[in-house]
Formats: C-alpha cells, structure tokens, sequence
C-alpha cells in the first residue's frame, strides 16, 4: 500500500486553480453569466425559449437565416474547386466519408454529426450498397464495348453480371434494418440532411454572407445524387416522367463532375435498348427484361424502406410524444431529404421502370 501511495505522488504541487477547478463548486462554473451583452440579444431570447420553440417546430423560423460570412466563403470557395454545391451532399456524407479500421476488416465513418450508432449505421450500409454496386458498373462498361465489336456472347454475359450487381445491391440495403433505428433516422438524420431548396420548413433558402445577398436554395443530401442508378437507367434506356425526371437530372449536379460526365457519356453511346430489339436475340432481350425486372425491384424495395423510416415514423411520432427526440417540422413529414413528396416521386419512378420492360412472344 505505501508503494502505492509513493507511486501517486507528483514530482511538482497541484493547485486546483491551475486547471479551473473551483474550491468551492469543484468542475462546476462558479457564478455563470445569465446575460450576454446585448449583441447577443436574439440568440439569449431564443435559448430562453427554445424548448417551447422545439415542441412547436418553431426554431428555424426565429433563427436568421444567414451563414456567417467566415464559414460561407471558405465552403463556397472549397465547394467551387470540386465543383459542388456548398451543401452536405452525398459524396461528403458517403463516398469520402468511410475509412477502415482493424487491419482493414471493419468499416467506419471519419466524420459524423448527432444520430449516433444509427447514423453510422446509415452511412457505412450506404458505402456497402456502392460497393455491391461495383460490378454492375464494371459489366455496364463491358456492355457498352460488346455492343461495339460486337459481340452477343459479350453482352449477354455483361448484361446477367449486371442483374446480380443489381440484386446484391437490393440484399446489401435490407442491412439497413439491422442498423438503423427509424425513430433515430426520421426525427434526427433528416434534419441534418434537409436542405433549402423544396423545403416548406425554410422555404426562403439560406443566406451565404460574403457571397450573396439572396437566400439560395440547395436541396439536401439524398440517395438520388448517387450515381449508380443514374448510370443504370441511362444505359436501359428508362425514361422518367417529367417531373421525376426533372428532380434527377438537377441531382447531378450534386455529383463529383467526373462521375456526372460517366453518366453523360453512357447517354451518348450507342443505345442498348434499340440495340437489344434490332437484334431479334431472344436470350438478349431475356437478359435486358431481367436487368429492368431487377432495378424496379429495388426501388419497390426502396419505397418499402421509405414507408418504414419515414411515412410509418411520422405516423408513430403523431401517435406518441417522443420526448427524447425533437423531430423535423410536420412539413417535412412526406418530404425525401433532397425535397421531394417522397412516396410518389419514387412510385413514379419505379412505375417508369417497369414500362421499360420490352415485350416478348411466347
């Protein structure tokens, strides 16, 4: 025990002031301010209110809308070099935002925000589903150069590639469930990844001081400014509702421009739709049929996803108070993060999918 005690002893003394410690209240603030000067004014007025504002889904509205110019310039000018908008999208949040650890055996992400595990959870299942994308992005390529040889064998063997890519893709998003709390993703992921743009709760947009006098308006980050099924639908032929179809094609320029220029080169190919009917090959078309099938299935099960963590959610946070959770403004409650009325637009589009689907006799 005297060992012990010899072993604690500090070569110099300890004071409690040296480290803020206060000998009476110990780590606890002395005597805290209970006004700031009169600069802060606004801010002191809605700290005093806020969990009134928070239950009444009235804290963006007392908030000015105004980035303040030392953030706003040098995300505007970072933003402008990579040629992206300055808002979170879905290449800061997922493809820049996973690391390894553990002799490389396990994922994680490097950077987060409040949503804890299901966050993560949310964005590391996101980086598998890109991942189990990979394939199919190899196979689109290989199907592009058959079609120029050309080669039949080739492209058939490139197009059922693609099918599985595609249906891995759908097995990998199901971890979700495993990962991601709905309460968790609805009341605080959301809001971290709405933005202003189609955005009821701030329909004026946000001020970037220094760089505008205006509010702008970007939407938040969303699953549509993946590049994937972009690149899949431009490569079947799907055409989209003007609507839908409008939404998308505006996403890409929430993309790196290198993959919004994959996408723009793909379109400008030769077309595998025409190319699959002038070919009159049946297990051709069969495989083409198969790929579309397999894409309209996975944004069926996108839309089961949504139902699940955000239209079964709002019904559940309607129900029952969750005092735990502050929750997005009720505006939000049908709204996808990038601003769309979410179940239609992604019916709408998995409808466009299916009438893809070439006909076949017999």
């Amino acid at each position: 025990m005297e060992l012990q005690r010899q072993n604690l002893k500090t070569t110099s003394s300890l004071s409690l002031g040296r480290f803020h410690i206060s000998e009476d209240c110990g780590f606890l603030l002395p005597k805290p301010l209970k006004e700031l000067p009169d600069h802060y004014r606004p801010w002191m007025e809605i700290a005093s209110k806020l969990p009134d504002l928070i239950e009444c889904h009235q804290l963006r509205a007392q908030v000015n809308e105004v980035l303040p110019r030392n953030l706003a310039l040098p995300f505007v000018e970072v933003s402008r070099n990579l040629g992206l908008p300055p808002i979170l999208v879905h290449a800061d949040l997922v493809l820049t935002n996973w690391t390894t650890r553990n002799y490389e055996r396990n994922l994680d992400t490097i950077f987060s925000f409040p949503g804890g595990e299901s966050l993560r959870g949310f964005i590391l299942v996101t980086v598998l589903v890109e991942k189990a994308a990979v394939p199919g992005i190899k196979a689109l390529v290989e199907a592009v150069n058959a079609m120029l040889q050309p080669s039949q064998d080739s492209l058939l063997q490139a197009l059922q590639r693609l099918r599985l890519s595609i249906q891995d893709v759908t097995r990998t998003l199901g971890q979700m469930h495993d990962y991601v709390d709905p309460d968790i993703f609805y009341a605080v992921i959301r809001i971290f990844l709405s933005g202003w743009k189609d955005n009821p709760a701030m329909p004026v947009g946000l001020i970037y001081e220094g760089v505008s006098t205006e509010p702008l308006k970007y939407s938040g980050g969303s699953a549509a400014q993946s590049t994937v099924l972009h690149a899949f639908d431009e490569f079947l032929g799907i055409r989209h509702s003007k609507e839908s179809g409008d939404f998308l094609l505006n996403m890409r320029d929430y993309m790196p421009p290198s993959h919004k220029a994959f996408i723009e080169a793909i379109q400008s190919a030769r077309s595998l739709r025409d190319h699959v009917l002038s070919s009159g090959n049946g297990p051709l078309m069969t495989a083409y049929n198969q790929c579309v099938q397999a894409l309209a299935d996975l944004r069926s099960y996108h839309i089961t996803m949504v139902t699940k963590y955000v239209i079964t959610s709002a019904a559940k946070a309607k129900g029952r108070k969750l005092s735990h959770l502050p929750g997005p403004p009720r505006v939000l409650e049908d709204r996808g993060t990038g601003g769309t009325t979410v179940l239609s637009f992604l019916k709408s589009v998995r409808n466009q999918t299916l009438e893809a689907i070439l006909p076949q006799s017999g």
